[in-house]
C-alpha cells in the first residue's frame, strides 16, 4: 500500500518536479520547432505564439477573450496582434454582434505556419514515445489522460469564477 502523498515512483512533490522538468524540455522543443519551421517571418516570442493557438483555437475570438486567456494587458496583445498582422498571420475583424470589439481570425499562412510547427513537434514526440518500451508508453497515456482531464476541470472552474466576478 501507498503511504498518503506518495506514488508508486515517488512522492507528489517528486511528480510534480518531474513534470515540470518535462515541460520545460517540451517548451525547448517547441522553441527548436517554432525556429526550423521558416525565415525572417517567425512571430519572434513564446507570447506571440500562444496568441496565434487561442487564435486558431477559436476562429473569430474577440479580442478581449484573448486577453483574458492569456491573462495579458490589452495593450500587450494589441502589439502582438499588429507584429503578427504585419507578417500576415492574423486578421483584425469587426465582431459580428458588436461594432466596437474587435475579432480576431488567423490567415492562411499564419495557419499553414503553425501546421508545419506542430508537424515538427509531434514528429520530435513520435520519436521519443516509440523509443519507449510500451509498459511505459501505456503508464504515460493513462499518466498524460488524468492529468489533462484535472487541468482542464481547473481551467474550466477558473474561467467560470472569472465570468462570476464580472458579472
Amino acid at each position: 500500500m501507498t503511504a498518503p502523498g506518495t506514488t508508486p515512483t515517488g512522492t507528489l512533490h517528486q511528480v510534480a518536479q518531474s513534470a515540470s522538468a518535462i515541460t520545460e524540455l517540451l517548451d525547448v522543443m517547441w522553441e527548436h520547432a517554432r525556429n526550423s519551421t521558416a525565415g525572417a517571418t517567425v512571430p519572434g516570442s513564446a507570447s506571440q505564439l500562444r496568441l496565434m493557438y487561442v487564435v486558431d483555437r477559436q476562429d473569430g475570438i474577440r479580442m478581449r477573450t484573448v486577453c483574458d486567456q492569456l491573462a495579458s494587458a490589452p495593450a500587450t496583445v494589441t502589439r502582438m496582434c499588429d507584429r503578427l498582422q504585419a507578417i500576415g498571420f492574423l486578421e483584425r475583424l469587426p465582431s459580428p454582434d458588436s461594432g466596437r470589439e474587435v475579432a480576431l481570425r488567423l490567415t492562411p499562412s499564419g495557419k499553414r505556419h503553425l501546421r508545419r510547427i506542430r508537424e515538427q513537434r509531434d514528429a520530435m514526440l513520435h520519436e521519443a514515445i516509440n523509443s519507449m518500451p510500451s509498459t511505459e508508453r501505456r503508464a504515460l497515456a493513462t499518466g498524460l489522460a488524468g492529468l489533462s482531464a484535472t487541468l482542464n476541470a481547473t481551467d474550466e472552474e477558473i474561467n467560470t469564477s472569472r465570468a462570476d466576478s464580472t458579472a
